[in-house]
């Protein structure tokens, strides 16, 4: 018996074409990149691992060309496909940089948070009010360094005493000086973090000791401690990449003679920070306590 095909009408050849992805099946993980990445924080960490990665790229495509060349399989001794990956890295940078000029508004919301629910112990809510103004420094003043190394605002303000009429001085805006302190409130931060961490871990052990004493771990309780501690052990590594970067930007002669070491660094945070976030936008938030996640938003803006 033969089976009589349905005919072409308009509507079923627009429900072929143009309705095809009725034949794509829903897929979790593009919500999970979804709703990810329409965060500021999800796409900030997105970028990065991309900058890193293309900056981690460009001198090995120079050092192949360079290979190639001696061994006379290519004439050239420079990769040509090297400075344009390099020159979107630097977009890129320059875009994340840009973007950070809301920076402000989740630290405001945060620290105003803090003090109506504060953290478990006093020295952890110390700690996050140090934090707090740690960034309310960095952030200002990595905003004047943008706008003056692009030539958006003058050399120099004037005083609030000139405003008012009297005589002083003008202010001056050195790239160089506002964006060396702006790390420095920065470096300031992730010191800190390590001691906000070692109190997170102190809150993980007593949590884990009380929770074998009472009825035992249950499936539960240790998929919870599992989390946490891997949330831990995820944001100790993006801390600890982060530390010698930010160093190397608050020094004036910077720590490493060779900026791979910066990217390699910077990279080694960005996969870190990308992992965590991922984790956290995955299912319900069981992260250890901490205050927003500013890994990876300075580590660029000083070699653009």
């Amino acid at each position: 018996m033969s089976r009589t095909s349905k005919p072409y009408t308009l509507a079923r050849l627009s429900d072929i074409t143009l309705g095809s992805f009725a034949n794509v099946p829903s897929s979790e993980t593009l919500n999970h990149l979804v709703r990810y990445l329409s965060t500021w924080s999800g796409s900030d960490k997105f970028f990065t691992l991309i900058q890193y990665t293309l900056k981690l790229i460009v001198p090995f495509l120079h050092l192949r060309a360079r290979l190639q060349h001696r061994a006379g399989i290519r004439k050239d001794a420079t990769s040509q496909v090297a400075p344009s990956l390099a020159s979107f890295a630097s977009i890129i940078s320059d875009a994340k940089t840009l973007g950070r000029f809301w920076g402000l508004l989740p630290i405001f919301q945060w620290m105003i948070s803090m003090e109506r629910n504060p953290p478990p112990t006093r020295t952890l809510h110390t700690i996050e009010r140090l934090q707090g103004w740690s960034m309310l420094g960095f952030y200002p003043l990595e905003h004047l360094y943008y706008l003056r190394a692009h030539d958006l605002i003058p050399a120099s303000i004037p005083s609030l005493f000139a405003i008012l009429g009297r005589k002083s001085k003008r202010i001056s805006l050195d790239a160089h000086r506002l964006i060396l302190w702006s790390c420095r409130f920065w470096l300031l931060y992730v010191v800190l973090q390590f001691a906000h961490l070692r109190e997170d871990k102190k809150l993980l052990l007593t949590r884990q000791k009380n929770l074998k004493k009472g009825k035992g771990l249950s499936a539960e309780d240790k998929e919870d401690l599992r989390n946490r501690w891997d949330a831990f052990w995820n944001e100790l590594v993006a801390n600890t990449a982060n530390l010698p970067v930010a160093l190397h930007w608050s020094l004036e002669s910077g720590l490493f003679a060779n900026d791979i070491w910066v990217t390699i660094f910077s990279f080694i945070n960005g996969i870190a920070a990308f992992r965590g976030g991922w984790r956290a936008t995955a299912v319900p938030s069981v992260k250890v306590t901490a205050p927003p996640d500013t890994s990876g938003q300075v580590e660029e803006i000083k070699g653009q």
